[in-house]
């Protein structure tokens, strides 16, 4: 790491988790160890070690201090054991610790070599309240689209409950039995269910990658979703803002037939789109009427081109996006998203 970015403080978080040496598990907080000089005769700042960020075990426990730090010399990544030997490396020039790849058990090591997970706030702490904003909208209104699009070009996280459901499910999370149990049955898993899974999610997001920018599509569907929400984000908590995608119900017939060609989806047909959408005026429709009286809803005319409906969500996401990702060029899958480059065949 460059001798300019030193002063910028180690605001990162490890844990280590799953090595054969119990003893290395655990957390690792920003160094504060005094300036020192290394193995390579390269001079250490608070909270770095060989010119790339350093850490300590959160306990106090480890003889060494920086307890996981990097070795100019080896060219690699070290966590030691309590009694300061070297028990896990990895070779590589990353500025930070490797999370997607495996460690190598060290001399004074046992397998399994651990996982590490970085964390940009201190899991001990109660995490930051992410910023959020609503999505809601007929089937085929476009709702996937544009947060795909705010995703990939504005650095805003996209959660979809349906996504959220399945995945815990397939994972056999907590809560999988009790989905599984309401989906086999043709009901909608509990709200308060929904809820969680979106504040976890939102969560471990924050946590691992620092990003506070959230889009839910489709949520909240109901009043019953809302008041879910209100129990566990407080009744105090202001309400997020919605973006509400309006679109005549020909124009949504004729997008999700014209999709069923390439989705697959079982409820892409006539007869399911009506159903839908009589279940979408009955349940979701209060809910924009209650965010519209409060003055917290946009509606946003999506019978437009594409072009011209993202335009507008950017607009509205403005505040909180940053400008650097707000002015970089569209990548290629947002310009298939918007119609200005056509898909390939296997990705259509």
């Amino acid at each position: 790491m460059a001798e300019s970015n030193e002063s910028r403080p180690n605001t990162f978080f490890i844990e280590v988790s799953g090595a054969g040496l119990p003893e290395v598990d655990g957390l690792f907080v920003p160094s504060t160890a005094p300036p020192a000089k290394s193995e390579s005769g390269t001079v250490s700042s608070i909270g770095y070690w060989n010119g790339k960020l350093a850490w300590d075990r959160a306990d106090g426990r480890a003889a060494r201090s920086p307890a996981l730090s990097y070795s100019n010399s080896y060219k690699s990544w070290r966590i030691c054991r309590l009694d300061g030997h070297l028990a896990y490396d990895i070779t590589c020039d990353d500025d930070l610790p490797p999370t997607d790849r495996e460690w190598h058990v060290y001399k004074k090591g046992v397998a399994p070599a651990p996982k590490l997970t970085l964390h940009h706030y201190d899991p001990r702490q109660p995490c930051p309240k992410p910023n959020v904003i609503f999505v809601l909208g007929g089937p085929g209104a476009g709702k996937g689209t544009m947060c795909e699009l705010a995703e990939s070009q504005l650095g805003w996280t996209h959660l979809s409950t349906g996504d959220l459901l399945r995945q815990e499910r397939q994972a056999g999370g907590p809560t999988a039995a009790t989905i599984d149990e309401f989906i086999t049955a043709g009901k909608l898993a509990p709200n308060e269910i929904i809820v969680g899974l979106l504040k976890n999610a939102m969560e471990t997001v924050t946590r691992t990658t620092g990003k506070n920018n959230f889009l839910l599509d489709g949520f909240p569907r109901s009043l019953a979703n809302l008041e879910a929400w209100y129990e566990i984000f407080g009744r105090d908590t202001e309400l997020p803002k919605m973006l509400y995608f309006e679109c005549p119900y020909a124009v949504l017939e004729k997008r999700v037939l014209g999709r069923a060609k390439y989705t697959g989806r079982s409820d892409d047909n006539v007869e399911s789109l009506k159903l839908r959408f009589d279940t979408y005026k009955a349940e979701t429709l209060p809910t924009v009427e209650l965010f519209k009286n409060m003055n917290r809803c946009v509606e946003i005319d999506t019978s437009l081109d594409r072009q011209a409906v993202y335009a507008i969500v950017a607009s509205h996401l403005a505040e909180y996006t940053d400008q650097k990702l707000t002015a970089q060029p569209l990548s290629e899958r947002a310009e298939m998203l918007l119609g200005l480059r056509p898909f390939p065949k296997s990705d259509a």
